[in-house]
């Protein structure tokens, strides 16, 4: 890079003087639209279930979801993912839930889309939710079958897309996934429904009040090491999203995010094509807690999404999209 100027000609902080001037010059910006809210269901009715690992977020049953959809639609959030705490009676090893058209995540796709709310509805297609094992996929003799549980995800992509879901989030990390199910997808004529692939999913330290929220932590034997990818690794990422673009992914997501800023540089500078970053449950209770304990400033969240944005992403999902879309619209 050339340095052009120097002092005392050149003074950098003119374009620092005020609050005007600093906005003039703001090379990048978080709005509304760069948000996308996880919304957590649970069974019964009229429940409003706080999570004690993640201070501020809940747990909807369906019934209540209408409240907080309707909430991030007025805040014009243009995304929501759902996110099931399906009942131990309902999980096995195969995690046949996941095909049931009356399960959690179905029922709350149904309830959304009956109201019409000017909001687009997202959802995982993973057996995690679902398994008594904890696991992504269909697990034999301590190995997590690719192909076996391929065949079960692009059965739970069309179902969701039957129930009127708009952007189906593959989030297993199973090899050839997003090319099996936008081919199931395009034969059922669900043409114009988008794939955002969980292209980089990292088997992170950092997902624990995640799986507590949906009821998976206890379940998991071993870990996810042998199919989401390893954190020593950069380039690696760069062959899973150019695997995932050629078989038709319409966005990527990195997962979790501010850990991994240099993948998501990378990838926007060599693939020209809509990256998501993941705010995820671990860094979302760092950051929340420590400011419950006053050890950092509440203007730290807007600081690291938008560290996230200027890492290259074009939306992020965070557990903070109300409270942030909430003091933008202010």
């Amino acid at each position: 890079m050339k340095i052009i100027g120097k002092y005392p000609e050149s003074r950098l902080r003119r374009n620092r003087k005020s609050d005007w001037a600093r906005r003039l010059v703001a090379e990048n910006n978080l709005t509304a639209n760069d948000l996308i809210l996880p919304i957590f269901i649970t069974e019964g009715n009229n429940k409003i279930q706080s999570i004690k690992t993640m201070p501020g977020i809940f747990r909807y049953s369906v019934d209540k979801i209408s409240y907080v959809v309707e909430k991030a639609s007025k805040l014009n959030i243009p995304l929501i993912a759902v996110f099931p705490n399906t009942p131990e009676k309902f999980k096995n090893k195969n995690g046949s839930e996941a095909l049931n058209e009356n399960n959690l995540v179905c029922r709350a796709i149904r309830k959304i889309k009956r109201n019409n709310f000017k909001i687009g509805v997202m959802a995982d297609v993973a057996l995690d939710p679902y398994t008594s094992h904890g696991h992504d996929g269909i697990l034999k003799k301590k190995e997590i079958l690719n192909d076996e549980t391929i065949e079960i995800l692009s059965k739970q992509a069309v179902l969701q897309a039957d129930m009127g879901c708009d952007v189906i989030a593959p989030s297993d990390m199973m090899d050839g996934r997003v090319g099996v199910i936008r081919k199931a997808l395009d034969n059922k004529n669900y043409k114009n429904v988008q794939i955002l692939s969980y292209s980089a999913k990292y088997a992170s330290n950092f997902y624990g009040p995640f799986r507590n929220a949906i009821g998976s932590n206890k379940k998991l034997k071993g870990d996810k090491k042998t199919y989401q990818m390893d954190f020593k690794n950069s380039n690696e990422a760069l062959r899973e999203v150019a695997l995932d673009i050629k078989e038709g992914a319409d966005f990527v997501m990195v997962k979790p995010a501010l850990p991994y800023l240099d993948v998501i540089k990378s990838i926007k500078e060599n693939f020209k094509i809509p990256v998501f970053g993941y705010q995820v449950s671990g860094e979302y209770s760092m950051i929340i807690n420590a400011i419950k304990k006053g050890i950092i400033d509440k203007n730290s969240i807007t600081e690291s999404l938008m560290s996230i944005k200027r890492a290259g992403t074009s939306a992020i999902v965070t557990y903070f999209a109300l409270e942030v879309a909430k003091n933008l619209k202010k």
